[in-house]
């Protein structure tokens, strides 16, 4: 079954979307006869690093680049996460803030940005870690067909997340249609299993008044929870009676008695009207360990940024933190104004930036000079395509 888009057919082959098109070159083509780039230093730190790792930041196209990580088996299957925010398909030219220059140019369309993509996605699956995660950051124009080519290349069943992010504050667009406010993170695995951290944030004054609407003698705001789960089998000490009570059918306690009677002594379990122990749980525990991240957040960019489609810090160490651990590598193949590696200098990681932009390096070099930190792998190769 065919599902024609312009010049893009989606086809429907057990169960399963692929993307077909004129000029859509195989995986193994691309593996194999994409030209790695010839990597030179654009010049040398004046003070050597002592480290067996050195970040790597990179001027030169992405592809070849990638190329170039690819048979290096210091890299190669050893980036635990790949986070991109490629360009958009806008067809726009973006000019530096600080530099009389093009930033970058926004201008491939249509099969020709849906190939140019693919061809570095699958560079980028072949790098990643076993255990790794990739976050595609696109726009509403293009993510259907991102979604469909990341689905060929990483399979369906690594889809982990669709995230909507609020990045501006409402604006008034003369395009008759609902304003835009929002775009996409698409998150994918490598394989199955995947690292994974965890990522919570912090309850509001509203989430606190809502959710713990109970007030003990001392005034504290606090909420009952069940003290049993579902267990059709009730094996072990969890199925047996607690101070005369059974758990309900089908279910066995969270706890194992003594530790309820635990519990009990230290006043943290009350009895609902039809004598039900729930346990008590106090919004100031609560607040202290956050609420989990939810799938639309909210992290606007900066209003006045150095460099065209400045991403949110915060936003970055967000991604860093729930798919990756201190001394991971962390590569950025769309660099552009550098918040990835910025964020992941700060949280203590290695990392790989790359961009085709001149402007983008030289703002690279700018911001990681005012975040500057004594670590042993501060000192990075700054590098260009010799061949470029």
């Amino acid at each position: 079954m065919l599902i024609r888009c312009e010049k893009v057919n989606v086809l429907i082959q057990e169960g399963k979307l692929q993307l077909q098109y004129e000029g859509k070159e195989s995986e193994q083509s691309i593996i194999e006869n994409t030209k790695a780039a010839k990597l030179k230093e654009r010049f040398r730190h004046p003070q050597p690093s002592i480290a067996t790792w050195r970040n790597m930041l990179v001027q030169g196209d992405n592809l070849h680049v990638l190329k170039t990580l690819y048979e290096m088996s210091d890299i190669k299957g050893n980036v635990r996460l790949v986070y991109i925010d490629p360009p958009f398909a806008t067809g726009k030219e973006f000019n530096g803030n600080q530099y009389n220059a093009v930033a970058y140019r926004d201008t491939l369309k249509g099969t020709e940005y849906i190939e140019f993509l693919r061809k570095r996605l699958i560079l980028l699956r072949e790098i990643l870690a076993k255990d790794g995660s990739i976050y595609v950051h696109i726009d509403w124009k293009m993510s259907h067909y991102v979604r469909v080519i990341m689905d060929e290349i990483f399979k369906p069943e690594h889809f982990i997340n669709d995230i909507t992010r609020i990045k501006c504050n409402p604006k008034n667009f003369k395009r008759p249609a609902f304003g835009n406010i929002k775009d996409t993170i698409l998150f994918y695995s490598k394989e199955d299993k995947y690292l994974w951290r965890g990522s919570t944030e912090q309850l509001s004054q509203e989430d606190i008044e809502r959710l713990f609407h109970k007030t003990d003698a001392d005034g504290r705001r606090y909420t009952t929870t069940p003290l049993h789960a579902p267990d059709e089998t009730k094996n072990g000490s969890t199925g047996q009676p607690w101070k005369g009570l059974k758990p309900p059918k089908g279910r066995h306690w969270r706890y194992p008695p003594e530790r309820l009677t635990v519990l009990d002594n230290l006043g943290l379990i009350e009895r609902s009207k039809t004598g039900n122990p729930r346990l008590k749980i106090y919004a100031e525990d609560a607040k202290k360990r956050g609420k989990k991240r939810q799938d639309i957040w909210d992290f606007v960019d900066p209003p006045y940024p150095r460099y065209p489609t400045e991403k949110n810090l915060d936003m970055l160490k967000t991604i860093i933190r729930a798919s990756s651990k201190k001394d991971d590598v962390v590569l950025d193949a769309f660099l552009g104004s550098a918040t990835t590696i910025i964020a992941a200098e700060q949280l203590g990681r290695r990392w790989i930036g790359i961009d085709n932009s001149e402007v983008a390096i030289n703002t690279t070099i700018e911001r990681l000079n005012e975040y500057e930190t004594k670590k042993m792998f501060e000192y990075p190769y700054v590098l260009y395509d010799a061949d470029a």
